[in-house]
């Protein structure tokens, strides 16, 4: 359908280089988009190329530390140079740190709430400024479950996350009105490798699995969907939502 056509979009993608990040790439060249993937590692290089085989047209990467607020702002301004424009912004990039709470290192706590909450706002604002220039755009924050639960032993995990909801809702609040639609993907459980230590520990695997009425864990290619329709102009009315993607777990 035309409504969820991305042909001659410009998109950016962070954390591009695997896991959900890269199938959210993949679902923005399928849907049409010209799409640019950022991660910090060298293999970004060797995703984008990848992907961009598999599309059948060039994929644009940049390896960008996004923990370091140095590197973010000319990693951006890279990828939109190489683009030309930017019509949509996939926040996907995240880091885990897992300690009970009472031993939670101060450390951990501000390396999660930089690059999971502060760097997302600093490429929000980023995108915004193109986007809200042109009187149009889409940026999809990608939460967690975490938005609506604690979890254990990730305090600094679910505060982060907490702060991408309200994150999502704040700039929605002022954007929505100007052309640029704001919202949030939640993914629920996913076998990636950030949920490695989950999946190992045989106890919490097994309280997750029979929590989730799709009976399986979710997989790359299940982000598909939601990030094409959050991007495209089906969801040009849809501000500041924050979308489940969870296999049915938040309604068990």
């Amino acid at each position: 359908m035309r409504l969820f056509d991305l042909t001659g979009r410009k998109a950016l993608v962070t954390g591009g280089n695997r896991g959900l990040g890269r199938g959210m790439a993949a679902g923005l060249l399928e849907a049409g988009a010209d799409v640019a993937v950022m991660g910090r590692s060298q293999s970004i290089f060797s995703t984008a190329q990848e992907l961009g085989e598999i599309a059948g047209r060039e994929v644009v990467a940049a390896k960008v530390d996004l923990s370091d607020r140095d590197q973010l702002r000319p990693g951006f301004e890279e990828c939109l140079a190489q683009l030309g424009t930017l019509d949509i912004l996939i926040v996907n990039h995240g880091i885990q740190r897992r300690h009970p709470a009472e031993e939670f290192p101060v450390e951990d706590w501000d390396d999660v709430l930089e690059v999971n909450l502060t760097s997302m706002f600093l490429l929000d604002q980023l995108a915004g400024r193109v986007m809200l220039a042109k009187g149009k755009g889409k940026i999809i924050n990608v939460a967690s479950l975490m938005v609506f639960i604690g979890g254990i032993t990730v305090p600094a995990y679910a505060a982060a996350k907490g702060g991408v909801g309200q994150l999502t809702k704040a700039l929605s609040n002022e954007w929505a009105g100007r052309g640029v639609n704001v919202n949030a993907i939640a993914p629920g459980y996913m076998a990636t490798e950030m949920n490695e230590a989950l999946m190992a520990d045989p106890d919490r695997s097994k309280l997750i699995s029979a929590r989730i009425p799709a009976q399986r864990w979710g997989q790359p290619d299940d982000m598909k969907g939601a990030a094409i329709f959050l991007a495209s102009d089906a969801s040009d009315y849809v501000n500041g939502a924050i979308i489940p993607v969870d296999g049915g777990w938040l309604g068990r």
